[in-house]
């Protein structure tokens, strides 16, 4: 439109006649120019309060970025302080405060390294850089390895900042194709992963040796103290900033985001399916407390972790015909209690599917053989049949339905555990007018571009809603949307942060959370919340240490 007003006004002033209502259009247009050109000159404005950064502010595009004092802060704090562990919801900028620390290496003299754990997501942090640092495209390298040998050594030791997966760059350290000595700070994206032989360990290692600044970033450290203090121990963390969405400096740039529980009923068939399975569970697990490798009265209370540990215990046991009997029952305790919660949280689809694919194992164990023709179990798939053929399924699927209807035309997520329940879901949704695509990872067949087109086709509204697995929670570039729905809960303080994340970022978004009554839905939902809430304490009694610690540190070098 601005674009029509400046052709006719210059057509205007060309005129030898100008009638009054042709002055009136020129004045308007002239209005028009000027607000096109003043709201230009705000979004371009520069906040000149990010230049007391530092000279690093310089080759940053700070073009239309406001100044958020949390952010100002925490930049300077480690500057001054060195290695931090950033805590940070989700979209509330923690790629910005990487884009300052990296600005300031370079504006020192050094280099800067970003790591990404998924090639998606390093490719997603070179295009942000791209357009955030002013360095030139040829100082900055996108290392994942696809560039051959020779030509990615050239780049390597050209670029002030590479952005790189961990595995590739480990990889050419390790095999003396280029060394980290050159870099004044190392980012570590998604931080949480840097624990055991993941390839962030031996590069925090080389950090650490090179006296190298590292920074890691995340949303969510972890719920357990050891855990944590690990992560600490093993980026040598000095301080931690850590931010909420009700932390007092962040607040007002959160956009909000409410979130509710939806508890529903089972259906009479889904108790009268689980009935069928309860003696097969109630008998293997009476039998392994008589053997005496197991002491739990109720299969309904036992922790997966625990079963799994079972496994292995077993495994140990010398005795043959000990090890055989507790092994027996193992697997239809394991099998069954993994069966009846699919039933009871996820639906009668994944129910059937998983029992289904028992029976299509080619390498049977004699335990399973003899599972697969109780009577009980039969009468059970039997049932289940019959329910999906009657077009019954969980409540739950109705409720995803009744929330979406209340939302029209936005964006919307819904998480999921299992293949099974995505691929119903988005029969489902389909079915009652609702375009959705399953968005999965690569256990399930789908390679990264794949993932990238769904993404993409998200982005452009070609449907309404994405059905994800955990692989969309970190890592890959997805729109914000205005509505997550928790298919069910998840006891991870992480997973759970990084879901509700995918909403509320740049407007209001709201989260819904199913839970079946009477079921683990109910118990998981508990632990998550406690688990948050531990989570942030947890990271406060830490960060007391360490300040103590730089305290002390402080104090002998002063004597000294």
């Amino acid at each position: 439109m601005i674009k029509l007003f400046r052709k006719s006004l210059s057509s205007a002033g060309r005129s030898p006649e100008l009638s009054y209502c042709g002055t009136i259009y020129v004045l308007l247009a002239k209005l028009l120019i000027f607000l096109d050109i003043s709201i230009k000159m705000i979004y371009m404005a520069i906040d000149e309060r990010w230049y007391a950064i530092g000279n690093g502010s310089r080759l940053i595009n700070l073009e239309g970025i406001e100044f958020r004092e949390y952010q100002f802060n925490i930049i300077r704090s480690i500057l001054e302080n060195g290695n931090t562990l950033v805590v940070l919801p989700t979209g509330l900028g923690k790629t910005f405060i990487a884009t300052a620390l990296m600005a300031d290496s370079i504006a020192r003299g050094k280099k800067a390294l970003l790591l990404a754990p998924t090639k998606p997501l390093a490719e997603q942090h070179h295009k942000t850089m791209m357009s955030a640092l002013n360095i030139g495209e040829e100082n900055m390298l996108l290392l994942i390895g696809s560039i051959n040998k020779k030509e990615r050594v050239e780049r390597e030791n050209k670029a002030n900042v590479i952005i790189a997966t961990p595995q590739t760059i480990t990889n050419d350290i390790k095999n003396g194709l280029t060394s980290m000595r050159d870099f004044g700070v190392v980012i570590f994206d998604e931080c949480h992963r840097a624990v055991g032989k993941y390839a962030y360990t031996y590069l925090a290692n080389e950090c650490v040796a090179l006296g190298i600044c590292i920074v890691g970033l995340t949303a969510s450290p972890g719920g357990k103290m050891d855990k944590i203090k690990k992560l600490v121990g093993t980026l040598n963390i000095r301080q931690i900033e850590a931010r909420g969405s009700s932390s007092a400096d962040v607040a007002k740039y959160v956009k909000g985001r409410d979130i509710y529980t939806i508890n529903v009923e089972l259906t009479d068939r889904i108790r009268e399916i689980s009935r069928a399975l309860r003696p097969i569970i109630e008998d293997s697990l009476s039998a392994l407390n008589r053997i005496g490798v197991f002491h739990f009265k109720h299969f309904d209370t036992i922790p997966k972790g625990r079963l799994i540990q079972l496994g292995d215990h077993i495994q140990k046991i010398k005795t043959e015909r000990y090890r055989f009997a507790a092994a027996f029952n193992y697997v239809r305790l394991l099998n069954m209690t993994h069966a009846y919660d699919l039933l009871n949280t996820e639906g009668i689809y994944p129910f059937l599917n998983y029992i289904d694919g028992l029976y299509k194992r080619e390498n049977k164990s004699k335990a399973l053989e003899n599972l697969l023709k109780n009577q009980n179990l039969v009468a059970a798939k039997k049932m289940a049949e019959d329910a999906l053929k009657n077009g019954e399924e969980h409540p739950k699927v109705m409720a995803v339905l009744d929330i979406i209807r209340r939302y029209n035309d936005c964006g919307i997520i819904v998480f999921a555990q299992y293949r099974s329940t995505i691929k119903m879901l988005v029969e489902y949704l389909n079915n009652n007018d609702f375009p959705a695509m399953p968005f999965v990872g690569k256990k399930d067949g789908v390679t990264q571009e794949k993932q990238k087109e769904t993404i993409e086709r998200f982005r452009e509204k070609k449907f309404r809603v994405l059905v994800a697995s955990s692989i969309g929670e970190e890592g890959l570039d997805i729109p914000n949307v205005d509505l997550v729905i928790f298919y069910e809960p998840i006891p991870n303080e992480i997973r759970n942060i990084q879901r509700r994340g995918r909403t509320g970022r740049f407007r209001t978004g709201d989260v819904y959370i199913l839970v079946a009554n009477n079921t683990k839905d109910q118990i998981y939902l508990y632990i998550s919340r406690q688990r948050e809430v531990k989570m942030l304490s947890i990271i406060d009694t830490i960060n007391n240490s360490l300040r103590k610690e730089r305290v002390i540190a402080g104090d002998k070098q002063r004597r000294l």
